[in-house]
């Protein structure tokens, strides 16, 4: 159930309205926009029936929620959610440092870095070539989840530091994924953004530990999940207070075996009508092999994705994980010509990475260095 107050509801109108609900047994979440205020209402809603609301000389409306995912649905937010990634912001308002672009503000904003962290040199190559191809965002595994035990499943605490580093060096923010509850916090000293795996989005006990780290979460869709099950995965999330969530479609199994994954390029609009949340989209696992990336990226751009998750590697032939699907550093460049072009002609732009001069090379950032 949502309640939504009129254009002229004060802060102590507000206030009364949450206050009510509050004492129903509900629990009330605020989102307020450039002309409404709406106050979503989780709980038993039979309660919220036994009180004419209407009767609030602030309220314009009462309206049921019948979807099984509240907190993600279109109708529980007075606007779209932006997520800042240079800076935390509880409030999921999207303000980052200096008023700094975010995720879902109609820009493309695009992420960029390894399969996984491999050593410090593969990293800071592919963060400096991200950053000056244009990428707002450094993504690099320090954990990696593989299906064979003998593979290489990343450098651990070992790459979180090489990671912190390339933050301090080139400005960007980062992105890693978490693969278990205990390594939440962990993760969260060193990273900008918490990603959760495809592998992971129905790890409910794992979804609900990000969602009170107090960062911003990535959850990848699963290899098989539904979309309603992709949102209800979102929902543990912001179910803990956490809106700060971006949604990144991936691709799933279908019986089709040309490419790693079947891109769902449908589910972009869909998302993007169904919910508030930014939706992001990763070519790379979606293709499994580099020279379908760009197409898959660009298809993605123009069915309206708020960015994109692209995987580049200074020598992809020798990469210890994805090399297959991981574009040449050159590649990255030129794709980002190309996205710019779609964004152009759809009317958009390309978010760009904050001006930051790399500071003179020194000895590694500790854990959890502050971006310079």
């Amino acid at each position: 159930m949502i309640v939504v107050l009129r254009p002229d509801a004060t802060e102590a109108d507000l206030e009364q309205v949450v206050a009510k609900i509050t004492a129903l047994g509900l629990t009330p979440h605020v989102s307020r926009g450039v002309r409404r205020t709406v106050v979503g209402c989780i709980g038993d809603e039979d309660r919220l029936r036994e009180v004419p609301m209407l009767s609030f000389p602030a309220v314009e409306t009462v309206l049921p929620v019948g979807k099984p995912y509240k907190l993600a649905a279109r109708e529980f937010a007075a606007a779209e959610t932006r997520v800042a990634l240079h800076a935390t912001d509880p409030t999921g308002a999207g303000l980052g440092r200096g008023g700094l672009p975010a995720v879902g503000d109609g820009a493309v904003h695009v992420i960029a870095g390894p399969c996984s962290v491999e050593s410090r040199d593969v990293l800071l190559a592919a963060a400096r070539a991200a950053r000056e191809a244009g990428a707002v965002a450094l993504r690099g595994g320090a954990f990696k989840p593989r299906t064979s035990p003998y593979a290489f499943r990343g450098l651990g605490r070992e790459a979180l530091t090489y990671l912190a580093e390339a933050r301090q060096r080139m400005g960007l923010p980062v992105v890693t994924e978490v693969l278990d509850t205990r390594q939440v916090s962990l993760v969260a000293e060193a990273a900008d953004v918490l990603q959760i795996g495809a592998r992971n989005m129905q790890n409910f006990p794992l979804l609900s530990e990000v969602g009170d780290c107090g960062k911003p979460v990535l959850l990848k869709r699963g290899l098989s999940a539904t979309l309603e099950e992709f949102l209800l995965a979102a929902e543990y999330i912001l179910a803990r207070g956490n809106r700060q969530v971006i949604l990144c479609e991936r691709g799933i199994r279908t019986f089709e075996r040309a490419l790693r994954f079947s891109l769902d390029t449908g589910a972009i609009p869909f998302l993007k009508r169904e919910t508030h949340l930014p939706v992001l989209v990763d070519p790379s696992h979606a293709a499994g092999r580099r020279d379908l990336v760009g197409p898959i990226a660009l298809a993605a751009v123009a069915a309206g994705a708020d960015g994109l998750l692209v995987e580049i590697h200074p020598d992809p032939d020798r990469a210890r994980s994805d090399g297959d699907q991981s574009l040449p550093l050159p590649a990255f460049a030129e794709l980002m010509e190309r996205v710019r072009a779609v964004a152009g002609a759809l009317g958009r732009i390309v978010a760009a990475p904050r001006a930051t001069p790399e500071p003179a090379p020194g000895a590694p950032a500790a854990l959890g260095a502050p971006a310079s």
